[in-house]
């Protein structure tokens, strides 16, 4: 007989091709479990707890196992997502009052909360505030974000499927770009902010053909203009076309950031970048004089399911999972993770973390694993990357295009 305790779960944070592979997980393991009556979702994040915005689960995949598989391929957010940040319940307890009053309604035991960073800091913030007021309440992260920056993990789902997307689409650039006969550069910007990861995964395009990208700039060491410019020019002495992968966030030697055009920063403090490749585009114009162009992947490369690494589906659905044993076996802040057991073969295992390990820290790229010019990354980031790339996932198709599950619910029409 099931019991009358519940689980919710919510999604944060930015999309990525894997999120709802992890949702997936929870789900079809929750369904299983006789200590759960009803899996809610919260719409929209944390903000769909406070607002009392929550859809009911069991009965969208209740004995559908189609459905959960096609939940698992879709990419982005299924219950949606947020940018809010709880504050300090010493400070102000009004969100965590309505929280816990919602959690209450619904007679939920257990909260899983999917997203990266900012995330784990609201499990942190939640479970901290729970045990203040004796609540039985588990509270468990589920990791997530396509920058790769969680600590205590070795790496976050979601990166493998971008890596490969960067990957892809840099070899792919190199096609176009070789077909001229005539100099030239081309600047690939690629997201991360403080964390290389994702501008490293370029060099997972080199094969026995092309070693494009040619030059490689994470912002873990500083950046020089000068030395960017003369890198280049030494490029062009032995190729006609040269192929450039930055990361959004390189700075200078103050720790500048050489693409914020302003001191604007989101609701977590981050500095609001743009505009790093059209900067060097620029620069390469008017101290070069080539053809050269710059290209930003931007958002395109965290929900291209259509190119999705299979290694990272399985390994969010298998997290997913891994959360909900977690609190049912009475754990409470922490987030499910995954260690690499060996590379050869690639195997993991997987585990928990205490949530305060995780939440606000930043891990970067090793400075072992970047090269002393600072213009490349070392073989030792190619081995670890690459087996996270690796698997096709099926993507059924209808029309010519994709087809996902549906997220009506998170579709508005306004009428005017």
């Amino acid at each position: 007989m099931k019991s009358d305790t519940n689980c919710l779960i919510a999604q944060s944070g930015g999309p990525t091709t894997v999120i709802n592979a992890s949702l997936a997980g929870v789900i079809k393991k929750a369904l299983k479990e006789e200590s759960i009556h009803r899996i809610y979702g919260a719409v929209h994040g944390i903000q769909g707890v406070i607002d009392d915005n929550l859809l009911d689960l069991t009965d969208i995949f209740e004995n559908d196992d189609l459905k959960i598989n096609q939940l698992k391929h879709t990419p982005a957010m299924f219950l949606g997502s947020c940018r809010y940040k709880l504050s300090d319940y010493a400070e102000n307890i009004s969100d965590y009052s309505i929280i816990f009053q919602t959690l209450k309604k619904y007679s939920v035991k257990y909260f899983l909360y999917i997203g990266g960073n900012d995330s784990m800091d609201t499990v942190l913030k939640l479970s901290a505030y729970g045990k203040t007021i004796h609540s039985d309440i588990k509270f468990i992260g589920i990791p997530k974000t396509i920058d790769n920056d969680l600590e205590c993990i070795d790496h976050s789902p979601g990166f493998g499927s971008a890596a490969k997307y960067i990957a892809a689409s840099t070899l792919e650039i190199a096609h176009d770009t070789y077909i001229y006969d005539m100099k030239s550069v081309t600047i690939i910007e690629i997201m991360g902010r403080n964390a290389g990861w994702l501008t490293g995964a370029a060099a997972l395009a080199r094969n026995e053909y092309s070693s494009a990208p040619h030059l490689i700039y994470l912002p873990e060491k500083p950046f020089s203009t000068g030395k960017f410019v003369a890198d280049i020019k030494a490029q062009l002495k032995e190729r006609k076309h040269v192929i450039v992968a930055v990361s959004e966030g390189v700075k200078d030697r103050a720790g500048s950031y050489i693409s914020a055009e302003s001191a604007k920063t989101d609701q977590f403090g981050h500095v609001m970048l743009s505009g790093t490749g059209k900067y060097l585009e620029g620069l390469v114009k008017h101290t070069i004089g080539c053809k050269v162009r710059s290209i930003e992947l931007n958002v395109l490369q965290r929900c291209a399911s259509h190119a999705s690494s299979l290694t990272d589906i399985e390994e969010a659905f298998q997290l997913g999972q891994h959360g909900i044993k977690a609190a049912l076996n009475g754990e409470s802040g922490v987030m499910a993770t995954l260690n690499r057991k060996d590379s050869h073969p690639y195997t993991v295992e997987y585990g928990t973390v205490p949530i305060e390990k995780v939440a606000n820290i930043e891990k970067k790229v090793p400075l072992s694993w970047i090269n002393e010019e600072g213009n490349d990354i070392t073989d030792s980031f190619v081995e670890y990357a690459l087996p996270l790339i690796e698997g096709e996932a099926n993507v059924k198709y209808r029309n010519g295009v994709p087809e996902y599950f549906n997220v009506s619910h998170l579709v508005e029409n306004i009428t005017v």
